[in-house]
């Protein structure tokens, strides 16, 4: 049954990047939410509850039609949510520090880590309303930068994702208000390189 992860980080642990009253907010009302609704949804299909979330959301044609609609979004809510967290760490710790190997695909990939950093917050202030934006895994293991809607993954596209970034409201507006560019500008300080260049798949040097 799925439930609510503990944080590797005490709610406080992000600023001044993301405060205090945010991240509670975040994962105790919102990410629950979601984690209640799914499992909700998955009372009514028992047989689901052993089977494996991120593989439901890869092929949601599995999932009977009459929750399917509520797995997609309360099961991505939770999915995405946990791989959230799991990407972000205290400013100033060693997980934040970008290693070399890492820095070298981007470059490969994008032309600079400033290109990167300017296409991936392109890309999610052009995203409309709410969703994600992902760095993800493409064809050839190349590194790309994608948007969703909602709580829709990268999964059904046939992409593997390596880092998201939440831009519904609710991630930012109590410390940044309608300043999304800024959240995506201050985010980097706080991104988890080490689990990112953990999730890069092998063929892609020596990461």
């Amino acid at each position: 049954m799925p439930t609510l992860p503990i944080l590797p980080y005490d709610y406080n642990a992000l600023e001044p990047v993301l405060d205090e009253a945010t991240m509670k907010l975040h994962h105790t009302k919102h990410h629950q939410a979601y984690v209640d609704k799914l499992n909700a949804a998955l009372d009514k299909h028992p047989e689901l509850k052993d089977k494996d979330l991120a593989d439901l959301l890869t092929d949601l044609n599995q999932v009977p039609e009459d929750i399917r609609q509520a797995v997609r979004n309360n099961g991505g809510g939770h999915l995405n949510h946990s791989f959230f967290w799991e990407g972000l760490a205290p400013v100033g710790s060693e997980a934040t520090v970008m290693l070399e190997n890492l820095v070298n695909k981007i470059d490969q990939d994008f032309g600079s880590l400033e290109v990167f950093k300017e296409a991936f917050k392109t890309e999610g202030l052009n995203r409309f309303g709410s969703g994600w934006v992902w760095l993800v895994i493409g064809e050839n293991n190349k590194f790309q930068i994608v948007s969703t809607a909602n709580q829709d993954t990268p999964l059904g596209l046939g992409l593997r994702p390596i880092l998201a970034v939440d831009l519904w409201e609710h991630a930012y507006y109590l410390k940044y208000q309608n300043r999304r560019a800024e959240y995506l500008d201050n985010i980097w300080q706080i991104v988890n390189w080490k689990k990112v260049a953990e999730l890069a798949p092998p063929g892609r040097g020596e990461l």
